[in-house]
């Protein structure tokens, strides 16, 4: 036991055994040290010293082990660039006039906050957000929501928003071509004085729907010596050949890519996910790997790629990754979590509805892990002999004698008495009526803000601001 104590505290270990005459490590006979009938105490003596050399050693690495976890750690070398340029077609009419990143979810939040709230409680607090399309209301949310006043501190970092703009010369009448080319038009940011810093850059897309700590991610693209690292998913036969494949090597280094593939195609995508992490049964499950849009660059690399390696190409999921993976490293990424993409209606409108589940799929409801969104001050909700079930209410709204299932209620929406709202996502509205307002366009026969009384909604998705009168009926045929 003496001897096991010993080696748990190295310093003072060393002085009790120069007393005792006790040696820190295996007695080593006398003879192996200088033989004779005085060689033993010498013996002793330099068992200890070797002791303490290796005691030092062994602690030395452990240190070494731990700055370098600490390295591969620090969020501080990490700026993250946030995409929300895309016209955002496929979520039409909810973009009519906004940015696609600026579309209300969960009830009380933009589509903007995930990855928002994700860089704040990953650590990262360099942010730049492309914009393009309609990004007024994206703007105004990002300035409320992402600013010192509002309780959310970026320290010495920044959240700036980089809006398409024309420049001098042919080449800068064009906007945004793509992903990449949205950031090559950015590029010499990453030349500036606050980029200085940077190591990693961090393509991150504003229309998905996850929790992730991002520093994992670069913590195992640093440590994995990666040029490029590709956020990715396990996927099963049902699902593969919606979603752009990988093949990956015994290293997880990615060798080939396809886009949605079928047939023989899609089998021949396979890859053993357990390289990446994932139990054995769950392997054999899901035999695919599906790309996020999630991506980690060295910054050497990245304006390299941009600049000079591909500096024509458009977009990294399609041309420049591909192409990359023949010429460097570039590994993929476990995320074995809930994601889902918003890019389109029946998605958008599914995801929603699945917040109302229980258990649900995801929940915005993580103390640890919170999902940050602007402060907008408003009361609780007003409930009046309502019935509700497996829905989820906002804040600040009004509800009147109305029966709620399987829906989402958005902030300030008010509903009528006996209103029947089922598998219906209301966004809510932008501001509230008062009761005089209200009144004088009921007297002229028009229609306020809300659901008005004995009006029946299923299958739905209700625009902010939406009117909707008495007696209504509005449902979807094709769902019922």
């Amino acid at each position: 036991m003496a001897a096991m104590d010993l080696r748990v505290a190295a310093p003072a270990s060393v002085a009790a055994a120069a007393r005792c005459g006790t040696s820190l490590a295996r007695p080593w006979p006398a003879r192996a040290v200088g033989g004779g009938g005085g060689g033993g105490g010498r013996g002793r003596r330099l068992s200890v010293r070797t002791s303490v050399a290796t005691t030092e050693a062994a602690a030395a690495a452990v240190g070494a082990s731990e700055d370098a976890a600490l390295e591969a750690r620090d969020s501080k070398t990490v700026v993250a660039v946030i995409l929300g340029g895309g016209a955002g077609t496929r979520l039409f009419p909810l973009t009519k006039r906004r940015a696609k990143p600026a579309v209300p979810i969960g009830g009380a939040y933009r589509l903007i906050d995930v990855p928002m709230s994700n860089c704040i409680n990953s650590g990262i607090n360099k942010v730049y957000i492309l914009t393009q399309f309609n990004s007024a209301s994206l703007n105004r949310h990002l300035s409320r929501a992402y600013n010192f006043s509002n309780g959310v501190a970026f320290g010495d970092g920044f959240v700036e928003v980089l809006a398409a703009t024309q420049t001098p010369g042919s080449e800068g009448k064009r906007w945004f071509q793509g992903t990449a080319d949205a950031v090559r038009q950015f590029d010499w940011l990453f030349d500036d004085a606050k980029a200085k810093d940077i190591d990693d850059v961090l393509i991150l897309s504003g229309d998905h729907l996850y929790r992730m700590d991002y520093m994992d991610f670069v913590q195992s693209h640093r440590q994995r010596g990666a040029d490029i690292s590709i956020c990715c998913l396990p996927i099963d036969d049902s699902r593969a050949s919606d979603f752009g494949l990988m093949k990956i090597d015994d290293t997880g280094r990615v060798i080939a890519f396809s886009e949605k593939p079928k047939g023989d195609d899609l089998k021949a995508m396979q890859v053993d996910t357990t390289v990446l992490g994932l139990p054995q049964d769950e392997a054999k499950e899901k035999p695919y790997i599906a790309s996020m849009g999630v991506y980690i660059f060295k910054k050497e690399i990245l304006l390299n790629l941009l600049r000079w390696r591909f500096p024509t190409a458009n977009d990294f999921g399609s041309e420049i990754i591909p192409a990359s993976a023949k010429e460097i490293n570039v590994k993929a990424y476990l995320f074995n979590d809930y994601w889902e993409d918003i890019g389109t209606i029946k998605s958008f409108f599914e995801a929603n509805l699945s917040l109302a589940e229980q258990p649900p799929r995801f929940s915005f409801y993580d103390a640890n892990k919170p999902m940050y969104t602007s402060r907008r001050n408003l009361p609780p909700s007003m409930i009046n002999n309502s019935k509700i079930t497996d829905s989820i209410i906002s804040h600040g709204c009004f509800l009147d004698s109305c029966r709620i299932e399987h829906s989402v209620v958005g902030i300030r929406s008010r509903i009528g008495s006996n209103v029947h709202l089922k598998d219906t996502v209301m966004l809510g509205a932008d501001f509230y009526e008062t009761d005089l307002e209200r009144g004088e366009l009921l007297a002229e026969g028009k229609v306020p803000i809300g659901i008005g009384e004995n009006t029946k909604i299923q299958n739905c998705i209700i625009d902010k601001n939406a009117r909707i009168g008495k007696n209504v009926t509005i449902s979807n045929s094709e769902m019922e």
